[in-house]
């Protein structure tokens, strides 16, 4: 007699958050990581992404776990784009990414362009 596993909203979540809380630290360790490791937790984590997850869990999940939202972004960028990317901070990484390049470039930009 085989038992079947259970999915509830709860344990979904919980395995989101430790699945997220696994892949933040494999991103954030600067360690040499397996590529079939690191594979699989990203594709189950995936999957507890793609379950129906409570909003308020996948809004904690999300906002606590930015290789995450990395992911759950190009899971979904066919609809949202990229909805989780922090506006601000594309536009400073922009501006650093211009001062650098006038920094090191034979003619610097007019400035107030």
């Amino acid at each position: 007699m085989s038992t079947r596993q259970i999915q509830t909203p709860r344990s979904t979540a919980n395995a989101a958050f430790a699945l997220a809380h696994l892949l933040e630290r494999i991103d954030r360790s600067g360690n040499p990581v397996d590529a079939a490791q690191y594979q699989i937790v990203v594709s189950r984590l995936k999957q507890a992404l793609s379950a129906k997850l409570p909003e308020a869990a996948l809004t904690a999940v999300l906002n606590n776990y930015p290789s995450t939202a990395e992911l759950y972004e190009n899971m979904h960028y066919e609809l949202s784009g990229l909805s989780q990317s922090s506006l601000n901070s594309a536009v400073s990484a922009e501006l650093q990414t211009a001062q650098l390049l006038d920094r090191f470039s034979l003619h610097p930009r007019a400035r107030g362009n």
